[in-house]
């Protein structure tokens, strides 16, 4: 990378660093409990909107995973959600009514608290209907992952966006609140990916899976972005660039290669396609609040049309765990023995 190119990142990366804090005065505080955060403790961090049937399992599922806080954003639910988590004595929350879109669809609000409450402390952003997996996870809490990664001077882990779907429709089974989402949508495709390098910031593109064959068989360069780096040991000069798709700086979007092999990653199991996916792709598609025009949203409502779709094929496969994922090459321990 040549000295003009690193100016340019250096300059973007302070743009987005004071947008950030411009969209501070957009979040108000509904309970603000980070004085409890302990210098040790891992952070989860999430916006949302309309989520109260997946947060209790979705809490459940990080607190057995060893997260000690959660700093939430809520953009207007009004399902109770934002009344539910107020209540739980590990999460600090924030609530808007402000443009998702226009801060850089959520990107803003969190980069903010990250910067505020993320220095010191391994970070991990997601989505509540994303179920982040590591090597070891049904043995090892993330602990033992972040000290290994602090062991080796790595400061960031990439994951794969995996697209979890059940067998007959989303309508098929349908989801009570609380209940494991991966006891409905427990299928996967285990190929179809694509995989470009962006040699701007240094980070893999990696689209396909099912939203790109069923959603957008004619167009698949359209399709969802599916490479994330959602765990991340933050300090003060990051800053998440798009999404949680890229960082600045640059050297943190270093997480798939290494001299003499490849570096560890986990999967991101996204479980978007439940029996709520419908309404919920209806409400917003009608906000328009998503990235290219919602783009994405109205090809889920195109696709649904006629009938609801069945995302499940003939060489769809059914989870079963970590290990299964890295014989399929879709996750990696590295050297983490």
């Amino acid at each position: 990378m040549g000295f003009r190119q690193a100016y340019r990142l250096r300059l973007r990366r302070k743009r987005w660093r004071l947008r950030a804090l411009r969209k501070r005065r957009e979040l108000t505080s509904v309970v603000d409990r980070t004085g409890a955060i302990r210098r040790s403790d891992l952070l989860v961090c999430s916006t949302f909107r309309n989520e109260n049937l997946r947060l209790p399992h979705f809490l459940d599922y990080y607190r057995q995973m060893g997260i000690g806080h959660f700093i939430m954003v809520d953009n207007g639910s009004t399902d109770g959600g934002l009344e539910y988590l107020s209540e739980q004595p590990d999460v600090s929350l924030w609530t808007t009514g402000a443009s998702y879109k226009r801060a850089r669809f959520g990107m803003d609000w969190l980069n903010w608290l990250l910067m505020r409450h993320g220095p010191g402390h391994w970070c991990l952003t997601v989505d509540p209907d994303e179920l982040f997996v590591f090597p070891f996870c049904d043995t090892r809490p993330l602990r033992a992952l972040t000290d290994w990664l602090d062991a080796g001077s790595i400061k960031s882990l990439s994951a794969m966006l995996l697209d979890m779907y059940p067998k007959g429709g989303e309508s098929a089974r349908p989801y009570q609140r609380g209940d494991d989402p991966l006891q409905i949508a427990c299928w996967f495709d285990s190929g179809n990916y694509t995989i470009e390098r962006n040699h701007k910031l240094g980070n893999l593109w990696i689209q396909g899976g099912p939203r790109a064959r069923t959603f957008f068989p004619e167009e698949p360069y359209h399709a969802p972005a599916l490479n994330k780096i959602p765990l991340v040991k933050w300090d003060r000069s990051c800053i998440y660039d798009n999404s949680t798709h890229a960082l600045l700086p640059r050297g943190l979007n270093a997480v798939f290669d290494e001299w003499g092999g490849e570096k560890a990653s986990g999967l991101l199991l996204h479980t978007k396609f439940l029996g709520t996916f419908a309404a919920k792709a209806a409400e917003e598609m009608a906000r328009g609040q998503h990235y290219a025009a919602s783009r994405e949203y109205r090809a889920y409502a195109t696709g649904g049309e006629t009938a609801e779709p069945d995302l499940w094929c003939p060489w769809s496969e059914t989870y079963i765990n970590w290990r299964q994922l890295e014989i399929l090459g879709l996750m990696s321990k590295g050297n983490w023995a």
